[in-house]
């Protein structure tokens, strides 16, 4: 007899009813589905509140130095000839040019630095009006040479107050200057001082340079044209560009960093939707037989399935409001001893706070639903489209696990993906590699049940009886295999993957850093900072230190190749132009040098962000003018993402003029103590030069190393661990779908032992199974990671290492 489709109002019932009654009654899987899609929206969420507030309280940073200015001019770190100021500001349609200085100055005692400005104080207050208005002292007293301002953030940061020395660190001596007073609350988010100009350029050993000229285009000027009439007067090596550009390079400097955060927080996300999969899928299979009954009462397919993906929609709304909830919690906790760039170094001084708009949160409320959807649409539309009558047979378990996959996807799918990952960088990001590594993880569990079952059928069968049923059962049920199986694969796949690659970065960093520190002592003016060098005095003393016996200067400066593109360093150093690999880690063999040209080596970030070959010629703006140079070979460099060339440094002082000096490599006599001759550089030097053996600065970059991949490993612990919980849920839901089999194996005479054997064993097999597929899935996805998206994200090369003894303990 035909059966009455069902109406309207029952089948709102039906779904409402069926779905929700289900949740009540397995109130914990539900919650544990809900908490991995909010773990993952939680970490993708704060991950995004980091990035944004740091930018934020760049950009206003930047603002305020701009304050009201159209336009920037900038030049290099170590300043430019205010010759160039008088030549900007002569030109037609200039309202106002607020010349100044703005360093990075040591910090007398500390390894840390300040950003000191010095302004024009009577031009300032028409271009940058927050920095000059509401302060503690009349302006007319910040002309004294000794006086200074510091922001709130520096004042708390430094533990100063009013009447306090502040000393800083110029040269190899110390400077005091005379805290008279704080900046008005809010008008610097950085920690900060301010003087005035001719203050800083004396006091801190700048005279007659700048390091930036702030202009407001006079009434009715266009701004563009005005660009381009300064650009003709300006030397190579200074770019005028608007304040939204100053705002791009800074952002440009950690994008790369911010952006591969943001895949990991995805991945946790990814991770948490595979969850409420093996949750949906399993909760299916133990209402196999409701679900084909209400088929038989005359519910439709898409009515079954959009129960299913009701619950799932639950399960995701409310992971994903618990996750917004917890990432802004993370957040506001983790923001202020993180800081912005979560410890990388990027946005040292800023002070950001945790700011999220509701863009945000609706993107994240979106992601976390999208998610359990996703993962509750495969056993969703599996149970539509399963047959009631065989449902409703005994032994239907497998009948209504519907395959994740087949063969033929599968391999598209990692072809696909492997066709993606050599392709270049879109907008300077590894967008196809990122690609790569989701189409070979989706590859994965989609080929997952036909290798589980290729896999089940070659296996022999044992000799213990609860072995035999194991091996039966697993082959009896390949769908059920297949499903858990795929938990297993994509947990573990992620944590070889990220395991080869953070061992892969480990080992390289350690080979480069003994490779770059052939000496037995180093010196340097200081380790951040600006003001930091050694004048010629100071080096003739340093090579005339008793227990010596060899030493190499080099002077370390940042140059302006482009205005989009952060400060490149230039290394000025010995160089052997006929043995470079000596001192230089290359990645290949170096070309000669044609005669008449000047060599140059070139990190691989300078190769790739300015397109630049070995063979070609690179222009490098030295003291105000553009030099060719001859690109003999290209470096590993892991120190300066921005970019490094390495110039011999005879050359640089030849070309301009410049004797100081900012670090000093010793090769210590057969006899000396490391110890004495650090104690006698101090005494006749300066007792704020920073002095360290290989050992010790190699201790120091690792550590360096560890506390940026921090957030990494967290991330990557996140994603593994609910991966885990999904497998966790998997396995155990399928044991108590099948309370009757092992009840009628009870029955026959099977002891709780023997059960618990074969539930064993069964995890064992599929176990090992999904770790040996794993350990080559995220070896494939390593090679992605190591070749594409590391190189394309922070432009630097590193060998492949695999740490076989972890794998096999995480195994």
């Amino acid at each position: 007899m035909a059966t009455a489709r069902l109406g309207v109002a029952p089948r709102f019932l039906l779904s409402y009813a069926a779905s929700l009654g289900e949740l009540f009654r397995h109130p914990g899987r539900a919650l544990l589905s809900a908490f991995g899609i909010a773990v993952g929206v939680a970490m993708g969420l704060a991950v995004h509140i980091f990035n944004d507030s740091a930018i934020r309280a760049f950009s206003a940073s930047v603002n305020v130095l701009s304050g009201e200015a159209d336009l920037v001019v900038r030049g290099p770190r170590s300043g430019f000839d205010e010759e160039v100021f008088a030549r900007v500001a002569r030109l037609p349609g200039i309202g106002t040019a607020s010349p100044a200085v703005e360093v990075e100055a040591k910090l007398a005692g500390r390894r840390e630095s300040l950003k000191v400005l010095g302004l024009d104080l009577l031009r300032a207050g028409s271009v940058q009006p927050a920095l000059v208005t509401d302060l503690e002292i009349p302006i007319l007293d910040l002309f004294d040479a000794d006086t200074v301002l510091v922001s709130p953030q520096a004042a708390k940061h430094l533990e100063l107050e009013r009447g306090d020395d502040l000393v800083l660190q110029v040269g190899a001596r110390e400077v005091r200057l005379k805290v008279a007073g704080l900046l008005a609350a809010g008008a610097f988010p950085q920690r900060a001082a301010l003087m005035d100009i001719a203050s800083a350029q004396w006091r801190l050993d700048r005279l007659g340079t700048l390091n930036r000229i702030d202009i407001r285009a006079a009434s009715g000027v266009d701004v563009a044209a005005l660009r381009k009439s300064i650009e003709t007067v300006l030397p190579a090596g200074i770019h005028v560009a608007e304040p939204e550009e100053e705002v791009q390079r800074g952002a440009n400097l950690s994008r790369a960093y911010r952006v591969n955060l943001d895949m990991l927080a995805l991945v946790a996300l990814f991770t948490g939707g595979f969850l409420v999969f093996s949750t949906q899928a399993l909760a299916v299979l133990r209402r196999r037989q409701h679900l084909a009954l209400l088929r038989v009462l005359g519910a439709t397919p898409w009515q079954i399935a959009r129960t299913l993906l009701l619950e799932g929609s639950v399960i995701g709304l409310i992971g994903a409001a618990a996750g917004v909830a917890l990432g802004y919690a993370l957040a506001w906790i983790a923001l202020g001893p993180l800081g912005g760039d979560l410890g990388a170094g990027y946005f040292r001084g800023l002070t950001a706070r945790p700011e999220v708009g509701l863009w945000s949160i609706a993107t994240f409320l979106l992601l976390g639903l999208a998610t359990a959807l996703i993962g509750a649409a495969v056993p969703a539309f599996g149970a539509a489209r399963t047959a009631p009558a065989p449902v409703l047979k005994a032994g239907s378990a497998e009948a209504a696990a519907a395959p994740m996959g087949s063969r033929q996807g599968g391999v598209v799918l990692m072809l696909i993906g492997a066709a993606l990952a050599p392709l270049p960088a879109i907008g300077g990001l590894p967008v196809p590699g990122y690609a790569a590594v989701a189409l070979m993880l989706l590859g994965a569990v989609w080929l997952t049940p036909a290798l589980t079952q290729r896999f089940l059928a070659l296996l022999p069968l044992p000799r213990s009886p609860g072995a035999q049923l194991a091996v039966a059962q697993l082959r009896g049920a390949p769908n059920l295999s297949g499903a858990s199986v795929a938990g297993v694969v994509v947990s573990f796949s992620l944590m070889v993957a990220m395991a080869i690659m953070v061992w892969s970065f480990r080992l390289s960093l350690e080979a480069w850093l003994a490779h770059v520190l052939p000496a037995d002592l180093y010196v340097r003016a200081n380790v951040s900072g600006d003001t930091g060098y050694f004048s010629p005095e100071d080096q003739a003393v340093i090579a005339a230190t008793r227990g010596v016996a060899r030493v190499e200067f080099q002077r370390q400066l940042s140059v302006l190749l482009d205005r989009l593109h952060p400060p490149v360093a230039v290394l000025a150093k010995p160089v052997d132009a006929a043995r470079p690999q000596a001192s230089l880690a290359l990645t290949a063999q170096p070309l000669p040098v044609p005669a008449g040209r000047q060599p140059a080596w070139i990190s691989e970030a300078v190769a790739d962000l300015y397109d630049v070959q070995a063979g070609g010629t690179l222009t490098l703006p030295l003291a105000g003018t553009g030099h060719d140079f001859f690109v003999a070979g290209i470096w590993r460099d892991y120190a300066r993402t921005a970019g490094a060339v390495v110039i011999d440094r005879e050359l640089y002082t030849q070309l301009t003029g410049d004797h100081r000096v900012t670090d000093a490599a010793l090769w210590l006599a057969p006899d000396a103590s490391a110890d004495a001759v650090a104690e006698s550089l101090r005494n006749h030097v300066g007792r704020g030069i920073e002095i360290a053996e290989p050992r010790v600065i190699r201790q120091l970059s690792l550590a360096a190393f560890d506390r940026t991949f921090a957030i990494t490993y967290l991330l990557e612990a996140v994603a593994v661990l609910i991966g885990l919980f999904g497998i966790s849920v998997s396995f155990s839901a399928q044991a108590m779908a099948r309370r009757a089999e092992f009840g009628m194996l009870r029955h026959v005479g099977m002891t709780r032992r023997g059960i618990g054997e074969m539930l064993a064993t069964e995890g064992a097999l599929l176990g090992a199974f999904g770790v040996a597929v794993g350990i080559v899935v995220g070896f494939a996805v390593s090679l992605i990671l190591v070749y594409v998206v590391n190189r394309q994200s922070f432009h630097w090369s590193m060998d492949l290492h695999v740490p076989w003894l972890l794998l096999a303990i995480l195994a």
